[in-house]
């Protein structure tokens, strides 16, 4: 019998494979390619850290002291050369992400940090299959269905009880809270500030909690089948490589045109996202979203080196 050559072996394996209903991937696709999105907290050129202060904020100029500062991000992707997302698959740590959603923790419960914990987090990983990757794109916040399930059974990063408003509301997305030079915080271990009056609001200072409004459901133990603002802007960075870039969250930014030092009367501390709150203006156009009917670009998130 002739022995095979190596050609008629290559042509059988490519039969087998078309009789298995598929063709060879190119090597690199077979490959999947390990990922790190790195993140930076920031209030303009500066590093944010928890007992700092800063001058020159928002419409005022007003000096603050942040007392936390984390957030949810979700549907992270990779866009590629021909402009195609591609999901990062998140590493299923059990502690930071979970399913799509992972979350970003800059504070580390010291100083005025005491809602906080001590563990930070400033990264995502995960995986996608090789290929040529250009771009950035990922949501701020909470999937639905991920946002009105049961918080007290959710496993971790969704379990947090400072995280949640209500399982109608469901999470906040964002969570900073600032002392201002005219709003000073008050908030002590185990305090459980009122949000109804004027004194319970002022020991928040300027809170930024962002999260889905008007979420209609048919009861109080019911989820809601929809929100009128659901509030998570999508983020796209054209050119953006995970070996070198970082994406800068600036609190800075998002707080241009922003009065800090005042606040709408007979309401919560700062912008708890409402639609009728004026603390509220421009700050949520400045996440990339619509407030009181106009649109707006974000200026949270950039790419830094």
């Amino acid at each position: 019998m002739t022995p095979l050559t190596t050609t008629h072996g290559l042509a059988i394996a490519s039969l087998a494979l078309m009789v298995l209903g598929g063709t060879a991937p190119p090597a690199a696709a077979q490959q999947d390619r390990k990922v790190t999105i790195r993140f930076a907290a920031q209030v303009g050129d500066k590093r944010f850290a928890c007992g700092a202060s800063y001058d020159g904020i928002g419409a005022t100029g007003s000096r603050v002291t942040p007392s936390d500062f984390r957030f949810y991000v979700s549907d992270v992707q990779l866009v590629d050369a021909a402009g195609k997302a591609v999901p990062l698959k998140l590493d299923q740590d059990g502690r930071w992400q979970h399913a799509n959603v992972a979350l970003l923790d800059f504070e580390n419960h010291t100083g005025p940090c005491l809602t906080g914990t001590d563990e930070t987090r400033d990264i995502v990983v995960g995986t996608v299959p090789g290929g040529d990757y250009r771009g950035l794109r990922f949501t701020l916040g909470v999937p639905f269905d991920l946002n009105h399930a049961d918080s007290t059974i959710a496993p971790s990063p969704l379990y947090l009880t400072s995280r949640v408003w209500n399982w109608q509301a469901g999470y906040k997305f964002l969570r900073i809270d600032l002392a201002t030079s005219a709003r000073p915080q008050d908030i002590r271990p185990g305090d459980m500030p009122r949000f109804g009056d004027r004194a319970g609001s002022n020991r928040l200072g300027f809170a930024i909690h962002l999260g889905s409004t008007q979420c209609a459901a048919e009861g109080g133990n019911k989820a809601p089948s929809a929100c009128a603002n659901p509030n998570r802007p999508t983020i796209e960075f054209a050119s953006f490589d995970p070996a070198r870039n970082v994406v800068i969250a600036d609190l800075k930014s998002v707080l241009e045109g922003v009065d800090v030092d005042t606040n709408q009367a007979d309401s919560p501390a700062g912008c708890m996202s409402t639609p009728t709150d004026g603390d509220c203006n421009p700050l949520m156009r400045n996440f990339g979203l619509t407030f009181a009917g106009t649109g707006g670009s974000q200026k949270f998130f950039r790419v830094g080196p």
